[in-house]
C-alpha cells in the first residue's frame, strides 16, 4: 500500500476523533481500511507460507 494512502487513513482517524467525519469521508475511510487489511493479510500469508519447520533429533531428546 502506498504511503500516501496510509497517511490519509491516519488523517481520517485523527479527524474522526476530533471533529467527526462527513459521510463521504466515512466511505473513503472504509475503502482505505479494506484495502489496507487486504494488503496486510496478503503479506502476512506470504510470510507464514515461507516459514519452514525444522525438527532435529537433538531437540527432541532434551
Amino acid at each position: 500500500m502506498e504511503q500516501f494512502k496510509i497517511d490519509r487513513i491516519n488523517e481520517l482517524a485523527h479527524k474522526s476523533k476530533s471533529t467527526g467525519l462527513t459521510p463521504e469521508e466515512k466511505a473513503e475511510q472504509a475503502v482505505l481500511r479494506a484495502e489496507f487489511l487486504a494488503d496486510f493479510r496478503a503479506r502476512f500469508r506470504v510470510q507464514l507460507e515461507s516459514i519452514e519447520i525444522v525438527e532435529t533429533d537433538d531437540l527432541l531428546d532434551q
